[in-house]
C-alpha cells in the first residue's frame, strides 16, 4: 500500500484518496459526528489504512467480508479467513450492516453506485433531517469517467431528491498528497 502505484493513475495507492471525503469526514467530525466508512469493498482490506487515510479507527469500517474461524495453534489462539464468503456488504445487505453495526439510521449517508441506493434510501426518512450524496464519478480527465453503473442509482436520486455531487464539475480537487489524520491537505 505505501509503495505500489495505480498502474493508470500512476499515483501511489494511497495517494488515490479523495481530497472531498477527506474534507467532509474532517468536517463532520469537528462538528460532533461519529463517521463511519460501509463499503462493497473488503473491511478487513479497508482496516489497514482507515485509520491513516481517514482518521476513522478500523471498528468503525463495515465492508464485505470473508468468514472466520477461530483456531487454536499450538498455545497460541487465532481467528483466520476462510475460503468461504461471509457477507457482500452492498445494495439491501448495506443498510442491514450498517444498523447490526450502529444501532442507528444513518443522518448522512454518501455513495456513487446502484448498490448504494438502499443505504441512501434508507439514511433519508421524512421524519428527521437527513442527507443523501450520490458522487456522479463523469471526470475522465483527473480520474475515470464510469456513471455506467450507477444509472439506476442517479434516477433514484432524481426522483427522491438526493444531492448529486459531480465530481467533474464541484470538485476543485480530486486526490490528497500524501495527507496524515489532522494533517493539511494538499491540493494535487
Amino acid at each position: 500500500m505505501h509503495s505500489a502505484r495505480h498502474p493508470t493513475l500512476d499515483r501511489q495507492y494511497l495517494d488515490c484518496t479523495y481530497q472531498p471525503m477527506v474534507e467532509l469526514l474532517r468536517y463532520l467530525a469537528s462538528c460532533g459526528f461519529t463517521s463511519y466508512i460501509a463499503s462493497g469493498g473488503g473491511r478487513d482490506f479497508m482496516r489497514t489504512s482507515s485509520q491513516e487515510l481517514y482518521d476513522i479507527p478500523p471498528e468503525r469500517v463495515i465492508g464485505s467480508s470473508a468468514a472466520l474461524e477461530y483456531r487454536e495453534v499450538g498455545d497460541v489462539a487465532q481467528i483466520v479467513h476462510t475460503a468461504k464468503p461471509d457477507i457482500l456488504d452492498d445494495g439491501p445487505a448495506k443498510p442491514v450492516r450498517i444498523w447490526s453495526r450502529t444501532g442507528r439510521r444513518p443522518i448522512l449517508a454518501a455513495g456513487n453506485a446502484t448498490g448504494d441506493i438502499p443505504m441512501l434510501h434508507f439514511a433519508s426518512h421524512p421524519s428527521r433531517p437527513s442527507l443523501s450524496l450520490l458522487i456522479n464519478h463523469e471526470d475522465g480527465e483527473r480520474e475515470f469517467a464510469y456513471s455506467a453503473g450507477a444509472e439506476k442509482a442517479l434516477e433514484r436520486a432524481k426522483a427522491h431528491g438526493w444531492t448529486v455531487v459531480s465530481m467533474k464539475n464541484d470538485w476543485a480537487s480530486v486526490f490528497v498528497n500524501g495527507t496524515k489524520p489532522g494533517g493539511q491537505v494538499s491540493r494535487v
